[in-house]
């Protein structure tokens, strides 16, 4: 058993593959995430090295590993990780699959350390910060959470510019990942293969839903969700696809729950991804 940034991970295929994030953080996801859901109610062979890559994003450069292809580059995952991890943690699962997917290139971004200010302002891997608990007057960092999605906007160009067309690339994440990926996917005016949500919610509803691309509704999204999640319930989960499904029309949306699944990722739910992704961006 391999211990990376507080995760366990099973190395054995045959095991379970479990991706937990900092107990520390578990309440304020929680409380976060809360407020703006009640809403809804109402309406080549792998690089042993893991060797670190820059791409120049804004102001500063935004570090990665990768996973990369064992045959000819024919496709790309970005995948972000949650709060307090880093891309390291999520290596295990894209090695899991680089023996479906030879000809995909996985970029694992991590996140730039910033202050948590629900954490008392302690530095961590942050995509954007989370603000206060239960209070009427929480927010999120919305204008953190766009910061973010322009560093992904950044590996996506760099992936065009080597010849990988959008309509090749998958964008994803795990929990703080996944709202990010959301925000980006759905902002952008690239086409992009499909989306992969892992234990996510639909971020900073108001404005995001002014922000929508032309193609957004029309996206493929895999979307995977424990029914014992603590830290984002299950039903948050399905308010969120309630929402973009009835409210917002997406009609290529998959929901896929996973009985008595915590907030981590389990070997059914990355069998159902790779079989997802497979349909999004088949060999050529």
């Amino acid at each position: 058993m391999i211990s990376i940034m507080g995760h366990m991970v099973l190395p054995s295929v045959s095991r379970r593959t479990i991706i937990r994030i900092l107990p520390t953080i578990v309440l304020a996801i929680i409380s976060l995430i809360a407020l703006s859901l009640l809403e809804f109610a109402t309406i080549q062979p792998i690089d042993a090295s893991q060797q670190q890559h820059s791409a120049m994003a804004t102001a500063a450069a935004l570090k990665f590993i990768t996973v990369p292809p064992r045959a000819p580059h024919t496709a790309t995952i970005i995948f972000s990780h949650g709060l307090g991890d880093t891309g390291d943690g999520w290596r295990p699962v894209a090695t899991m699959l680089a023996s479906q997917f030879p000809y995909v290139k996985w970029i694992l971004p991590h996140a730039p350390v910033m202050p948590i200010t629900i954490n008392g302002g302690i530095e961590m891997p942050g995509w954007f910060d989370l603000y206060s608990l239960g209070k009427s007057d929480d927010k999120e960092d919305e204008e953190g959470l766009l910061r973010s999605s322009k560093l992904i906007h950044n590996l996506v160009a760099a992936e065009n510019e080597a010849g990988i067309p959008s309509e090749r690339i998958v964008i994803g994440g795990f929990s703080q990942g996944a709202a990010l990926s959301l925000v980006h996917g759905l902002t952008s005016e690239k086409n992009y293969a499909g989306l992969a949500i892992l234990s996510g919610w639909f971020p900073m509803r108001k404005r995001l839903q002014s922000l929508l691309g032309p193609t957004a509704t029309a996206t493929p999204i895999f979307w995977g969700h424990g029914t014992a999640d603590p830290v984002v319930p299950y039903k948050f989960g399905q308010m969120s696809v309630e929402h973009m499904k009835g409210n917002l029309g997406f009609s290529k949306l998959q929901f896929n729950s996973y009985k008595g699944m915590a907030h981590s990722a389990e070997q059914q739910e990355i069998a159902d991804l790779g079989a997802w992704l497979k349909s999004v961006i088949p060999p050529l």
